[in-house]
């Protein structure tokens, strides 16, 4: 089964780095989408489904904390799974996401297994690794 990923993340070189540690990581035939920032991944999801988010907290226009926040006030999108991939990673701050409704969190700079695993354990059996 394929998995449908979107990554959100202003920089297009962290897109890129996610896709291809995920690619590496065993999960083959997955599909990927990419957003700049909240806003567009918001539309986004409203055209496409998803299993997972990958987001950034720090981005223009709509942030990633925004992003959560309006994912989990939508009936439609709040139960597409969250995963945070940020150089913010205070326990305040993983907290704080997690409680806005995020699934999982991963501290940038990690290592490609610690994203798998993330993966895995919030994915569980749709996960192709």
């Amino acid at each position: 089964m394929a998995v449908r990923v979107l990554i959100v993340d202003d920089s297009a070189v962290m897109r890129a780095f996610i896709r291809r540690i995920i690619v590496l990581s065993g999960m083959e035939g997955a599909e990927f989408l990419e957003a700049g920032e909240g806003g567009e991944a918001i539309s986004i999801l409203r055209e496409h489904w998803v299993d997972v988010v990958l987001t950034d907290i720090n981005m223009p226009a709509m942030d990633g904390e925004q992003f959560v926040r309006r994912l989990a006030a939508d009936d439609l999108l709040k139960s597409v799974p969250v995963v945070i991939v940020s150089t913010d990673g205070t326990d305040s701050r993983i907290r704080q996401m997690c409680s806005l409704g995020a699934r999982g969190y991963v501290r940038k700079p990690f290592m490609p297994e610690t994203l798998r695993l993330e993966l895995e354990r919030v994915l569980g059996g749709a996960y192709a690794g």
